[in-house]
């Protein structure tokens, strides 16, 4: 059986048939490493099939059987992906679960998902399964890799993942040809993996995605963008995420491909510069955190230093997007991009780590046009692209020498996306969701008789065939007055400012827009350390009249462009306030995917929201926290309200009106 899989001619469906194969054809190739106490570890792929096929049959001798969910919690690691592996080699369901879910979180999908086993990474996450097995009899079986801290843990439904290997050797020599047998029962039209979404709205719902949607989507992909088996990737982001599911484990068992785990989510940046990958994701939030620290390095660089920096970096956004695009530059121009790229862009490419990189992408938000130039303008091709859980991750992508700011891209091959009367972009593919998981009601509202998905955003399509993304569907509101009120592209253009974390803006039924704002720690700290001004913590900051200062003269820059818009220039934003608090998932105000849970934030900080519009100036509000270590405490804010100037609408605009 293993033979015939791994052949060419095999039908190689499933990603524990992919792993047969590769364990055939390239045994001795890298197929994952990880960062320990500083030393990168090394798996070629028959490393990987012999590790996969042990942890497999240890399950199976621990009563693991065909249908059976198992729940995977912990930072990337390669263990981790093994047990998706070997979860799917006995035709059992991987459920990945976030790292820094909380155990009430966990205990909904672990309930849910009605998981009888679990994989976790260290002590952390077995105290939150502990927790949760208190109220959840059905799970029956609690594996750890990392014992630090559980030497005196002897729950006799605690065991080592060290443990079910050894067992699962010994069953293997006991059941020849088990493993491969039990691969060759699955097909394509399998479940393959079940994840859970953030719950921005309510209770998280479990998507079904089949080895069909994953694999077909991964390779159309690829083939898109020619990755190849050559490429190699950081592994960083959550891996109940559906993005790292297809990028860290379904491109790589498509195509090949290195997947690097890093040492820990302190060392990110660290272990990206020692890899030097080719292939690479991050959320727009990222992408600036990453150019807020170049900033403010360059801030803190001699005047000489600095003096270069701006020049180059002027040449780089006048010629680099057009290089990178193929388009015509002269020969000057080329001639002072070659001296920059010596003098600036290639040092500071490798200090990022991104020396190697030919294709990286950006999706969840949409990235401000400036951070998404000074990459490209350093000969980063970061492109955006538009997707979803149910959609297998890739709806839309920006095709090389045509990607713009604005938009999201073109449809993928295979895929069919269209804007329904009302506004609503919806898809259709190959990438489409079997079912939401024991929830058919929210499958037939979601999924229509003839395969189109709502995806609730709302878009539209330019005369180029691009896809713009408006806001989400149900989001988008009016004013008082009948102007449109998109808060979450109003909130996206404050975030494009580096001194800006996070953004709640509020509108729909009211006379005026306002917002809440979370100032960046990091930004708004080095800025109040250049300009002498002393704080102690985040809350003293955040209430400093500087600061004030600070955030209205950007939510003007914003105004100034709302104005020059025909549909938003009556949006512009009049009042705000800074949080004395930065938003957290911890207290139920961002999804674990960081995506703000409007509604939410509403209710409990309704006292806020009545005093930008009742003409305050002060408010004062106490708010329940939940500390690193579960316990709970009060913070109280006497928070100040200011208003932002406003700008008439442009001149054609108003003659237009």
């Amino acid at each position: 059986m293993a033979q015939s899989i791994a052949t060419a001619g095999g039908l190689a469906d499933t990603f524990p048939k992919l792993l047969l194969r590769h364990a055939a054809e390239r045994p001795d190739r890298v197929a994952i490493r990880e960062k320990e106490y500083g030393i990168w570890l090394s798996y070629d792929w028959r490393r990987v099939r012999e590790e996969v096929e042990a942890l497999a049959c240890g399950l199976a001798a621990a009563g693991f059987r065909r249908g059976d969910r198992l729940i995977i919690v912990g930072d990337n690691r390669p263990h981790l992906y093994w047990a998706i592996a070997a979860t799917q080699a006995l035709g059992g369901i991987p459920v990945p679960v976030y790292q820094d879910s909380v155990a009430a979180e966990m205990q909904y999908v672990v309930e849910h998902a009605e998981a009888r086993f679990a994989i976790a990474e260290d002590q952390e996450q077995v105290d939150k399964l502990t927790e949760i097995k208190q109220h959840v009899a059905g799970l029956d079986l609690v594996v750890f890799h990392d014992s630090r801290g559980l030497r005196n843990y002897t729950q006799p439904w605690l065991t080592s993942y060290e443990a079910v290997q050894k067992k699962g050797r010994e069953f293997a020599r006991s059941n020849p040809g088990f493993f491969e047998a039990e691969i060759g029962k699955g097909v394509g039209a399998d479940i393959a993996i079940m994840l859970y979404t953030s719950g921005t709205t309510g209770r998280p719902k479990g998507v079904m995605l089949t080895y069909d949607n994953l694999r077909i989507q991964a390779e159309n992909a690829a083939k898109l963008e020619g990755l190849t088996a050559d490429d190699e990737i950081l592994a960083y982001l959550p891996m109940a995420w559906v993005g790292d599911n297809i990028f860290s484990y379904g491109q790589s068992y498509v195509l090949g491909f290195a997947v690097n785990c890093p040492e820990s989510a302190a060392t990110v940046m660290t272990d990206l510069r020692e890899i030097g990958p080719t292939y690479f994701f991050a959320p727009p939030r990222i992408f600036e955190n990453i150019l807020t620290s170049v900033m403010i390095r360059m801030e803190d660089a001699g005047a000489a230093k600095r003096a270069m920096f701006k020049y180059f970096m002027g040449v780089a956004r006048r010629v680099g997007t057009r290089l990178i695009d193929g388009k015509p530059v002269s020969l000057l121009d080329r001639l002072l991009y070659g001296i920059g790229n010596v003098l600036v862009y290639g040092p500071l490419k490798n200090t990022l780590g991104f020396s190697r990189v030919r294709l990286a992408y950006t999706a969840g938000e949409a990235i401000g046009p400036e951070i998404f130039d000074f990459y490209r303008s350093l000969g980063i091709n970061i492109k955006q692209l538009y997707g979803s859980t149910e959609a297998a991750v890739f709806v839309t992508i920006q095709p090389n020498g045509e990607v713009r700011p604005e938009s999201v891209g073109k449809p993928v091959p295979q895929m069919e996306v269209k804007v329904a009367e009302n506004g609503e972009v919806m898809f259709r593919g190959p990438g489409v969701f079997k079912e939401y998981y024991k929830n058919p009601q929210a499958t037939a509202e979601a999924k229509t008789a003839d395969g189109w998905v709502h995806t609730g955003d709302a878009g539209f399509f330019d005369p180029d065939g691009h896809l713009h993304i408006i806001d989400r569907a149900k989001d988008v509101g009016r004013l008082n007055d009948g102007t449109m009120f998109p808060p979450k592209y109003l909130e996206n253009k404050l975030k494009f400012f580096p001194h800006i974390s996070e953004v709640v803006a509020f509108g729909d039924g009211r006379d005026f827009t306002a917002c809440f704002v979370n100032i960046d720690l990091q930004a708004v700290g080095n800025w109040a350390e250049r300009h002498d001004i002393h704080y102690s913590s985040y809350q003293e900051l955040a209430a400093r009249p500087e600061v004030y200062a600070l955030i209205k003269d950007e939510i003007e820059q914003v105004n100034r462009d709302l104005a020059a818009d025909e549909r938003l220039a009556g949006a512009q934003i009049r009042r705000f306030l800074v949080l004395h608090k930065a938003l957290e998932a911890d207290d139920g105000e961002l999804t674990r995917t960081r995506k703000v849970r409007r509604g939410f934030i509403g209710d409990r900080y309704g006292i806020l929201v009545n005093a930008l519009y009742d003409g305050s100036s002060r408010c004062t509000i106490d708010t329940e926290v939940t500390f690193e270590d579960g316990r709970k405490g009060t913070l109280r804010g006497d928070i100040a309200i200011a208003d932002a100037q406003v700008y008439p609408a442009a001149p054609a605009l108003k003659k237009a009106s």
